[in-house]
């Protein structure tokens, strides 16, 4: 009788161990991080009180402005208790036989898919990817993750160059969990080849099962692109020094804050943050080409070229290598390899209209001008709305002294890129020299609302006005071309001139003087008339 009731016993507290209901409190109940409302809150945590899932939700409000996005907080927990609910009427435990029925729920009926690049930003915010069910690599494993989380489940974000993956690990089983793939597995091995791991040591993220904290850096270090992406680098700088200063070693944080730093003109952090990442993961071909990128802006070309070289050694199809070290090639005024690299490239990208362009730029820069109208044309034909041939079209065009032919490719280029500061100042010169001063003066005033600061198009502009015999105007925009560069000679000259026409011959005098001690060759009539003026 004894045995039969305890019997009954057994059964009766293993019923109740499956059958929670859905009242019953998820198992990230209570935790901390549930209740906080930044990220620096967040990363104040201990790790065992983070809730991966509020976090991602709190960097999707700061992204999108939601209203009320802990909406999507409830949605999760829906999603948990559904799937809990599934187990129980299975009499499955939260343990790894509860893999399959997430993969199932989640990917054959509810039809979360993976997308084959991380081109859309909003592919990485949580609250996106339960509205568009749709998400890369590490969306999907944060959705993934914190679905685990609220059912006890010990999964743990891996991350690998480029991508991020989920492990089981309860002490005596283990598998991967790969997110773009309906969940299906694949082993430690695939990884680490397909991925390029770096050999194995104690300080390396890589393959390494990552506390909470570590994914959301993860998630950190792609917010931080997603940043550069819609053109907010202050919030980028601020998410990718979040990102480095959580995981140190995750090259791949420490090479896209050095990406930021080149563009804000930072050059030598940029270095840094290039050598530290390629000291992690010396297998990453873009941050050879990146850190050449940095040299060249140093002017250490040798340097440079050795960067690119290394990076094709490591990725011989990477055309964008190919194009910095033609670039590198031509500084240092060595044409021949700057071409034979560039057709190196193009035997791999026969269709790739920018490399004909730049293929051009290189002719032009030879004085081959001819030949580079024959590429600039190529390009061309590949692609109508590429500005940069135009322009390099107008150059040669110039060089030939075909003016009409140089007026039409600069307003073709305009069409395209009506900012293009370079070719409103080539077409205003190119209207100069056909002395359709007004047609100059509309181009060069484009010019400067763009950039107020450049010296020489305010001089252009001075010399525009002067030719019209608009002295007055000339004057004005002449003094601002000193105002910005003291040492344009020209500018004083020009001043000289008008302000004679003006009847102002101490001013006059004075700029001549100015002109003639910085080595202007000064019109020696002009001297004579001011001084026969002031005596």
């Amino acid at each position: 009788m004894k045995k039969i009731l305890m019997l009954i016993l057994c059964v009766v507290v293993f019923t109740v161990s499956l059958s929670l209901g859905r009242d019953a409190p998820l198992a990230n109940d209570g935790k901390s991080g549930l209740y906080a409302r930044s990220i620096e809150r967040v990363l104040r945590l201990r790790d065992d009180e983070v809730d991966l899932a509020t976090a991602a939700i709190i960097i999707s409000e700061q992204w999108s402005d939601i209203v009320n996005g802990r909406r999507y907080l409830s949605r999760l927990d829906d999603m948990a208790l559904e799937i809990r609910s599934r187990l129980e009427k299975k009499k499955l435990m939260a343990n790894y036989r509860a893999i399959p029925m997430i993969n199932e729920y989640l990917f054959d009926e509810l039809k979360f898919k993976a997308v084959s690049e991380a081109s859309d930003p909003n592919d990485l915010f949580l609250h996106s990817v339960l509205d568009r069910k749709r998400g890369y690599c590490l969306s999907l494993s944060i959705l993934y993750l914190s679905l685990g989380e609220r059912l006890g489940l010990p999964l743990y974000g891996i991350v690998v160059p480029g991508h991020f993956f989920v492990k089981y690990d309860d002490g005596r089983v283990q598998f991967n969990i790969e997110t773009t793939s309906k969940g299906g597995s694949a082993p430690d091995e695939h990884y680490i080849t397909k991925f390029k791991v770096p050999e194995e040591d104690d300080d390396s993220i890589y393959m390494k099962k990552l506390s909470k904290v570590q994914t959301l850096g993860c998630f950190l270090n792609n917010l931080g692109n997603s940043y550069c992406d819609i053109g907010d680098p202050d919030s980028a700088l601020l998410a990718l020094e979040r990102a480095v200063e959580i995981n140190p070693s995750l090259s791949e944080s420490r090479a896209n804050l050095g990406n930021l730093y080149l563009k804000k003109e930072r050059v030598d952090d940029a270095i840094y943050e290039y050598r530290t990442a390629l000291q992690i993961n010396p297998n990453d071909a873009k941050t050879y080409s990146n850190l050449g990128n940095a040299y060249t802006k140093r002017g250490w070309l040798n340097d440079a070229i050795a960067q690119y070289t290394w990076a094709l050694k490591l990725d011989p199809n990477f055309t964008q290598a190919y194009k910095n070290l033609s670039i590198a090639y031509s500084q240092q005024e060595r044409y021949a390899q700057a071409e034979s690299t560039l057709k190196e490239a193009l035997f791999l990208e026969p269709k790739d209209a920018s490399l004909y362009s730049q293929l051009a730029d290189v002719y032009e820069q030879m004085g081959n001008f001819e030949e580079a109208i024959f590429q600039y044309k190529k390009a061309l034909k590949l692609n109508r709305n590429l500005a940069e041939a135009h322009y390099g079209m107008a150059v040669c065009y110039n060089r030939l002294r075909r003016a009409n032919d140089e007026i039409q490719a600069y307003q073709k280029a305009l069409a395209v890129k009506p900012d293009m500061v370079a070719a409103l100042v080539g077409l205003g010169n190119a209207y100069f020299g056909k002395k359709n001063y007004d047609g100059a003066i509309e181009q060069y005033k484009k010019a400067v609302r763009i950039d107020d600061d450049d010296g020489t198009i305010h001089y252009n502009l001075g010399a525009a006005y002067s030719n019209k015999e608009d002295y007055k105007q000339a004057a004005t925009v002449y003094l601002k071309a000193v105002e910005l560069n003291p040492e344009m000679g020209d500018a004083h000259n020009g001043l000289a001139f008008v302000f004679y026409k003006l009847q102002k011959y101490e001013l006059a005098a004075k700029h001549i003087k100015v002109a003639e001690e910085l080595g202007v060759e000064i019109e020696k009539n002009l001297l004579r008339a001011i001084k026969k003026k002031l005596r």
